[in-house]
């Protein structure tokens, strides 16, 4: 699976691609298959996001959950501050990091 992320050019939050728009929530983004460089191209035409790129992920009940540790910080939110996480009520939200 390979799904899409950047930041949005507006607020710099990180996005990930859900098929039509992005998304905040790595949960919602779809996989791109071999397209995901035309649609980073169309979209960075469109000045929609910044610093796009592939990210490979696995298919979990959940929802997408990529395969790089990066990735899935930067899917969660700030490490350092866990109640400013994209989940802050989630007391598991850590363990899916590692």
């Amino acid at each position: 699976m390979r799904i899409l992320t950047g930041n949005d050019l507006k607020s710099g939050a990180v996005i990930w691609w859900a098929g039509r728009d992005w998304s905040l929530h790595v949960e919602d983004a779809v996989d791109v298959g071999e397209h995901g460089e035309a649609v980073l191209a169309a979209e960075d035409g469109a000045r929609r996001v910044n610093g796009g790129y592939i990210v490979d992920a696995e298919a979990t009940p959940e929802g997408p959950r990529p395969a790089h540790i990066k990735d899935r910080i930067r899917a969660l939110g700030p490490t350092v501050r866990p109640d400013l996480t994209l989940k802050p009520a989630d007391p598991t939200a850590g363990d899916w990091v590692i």
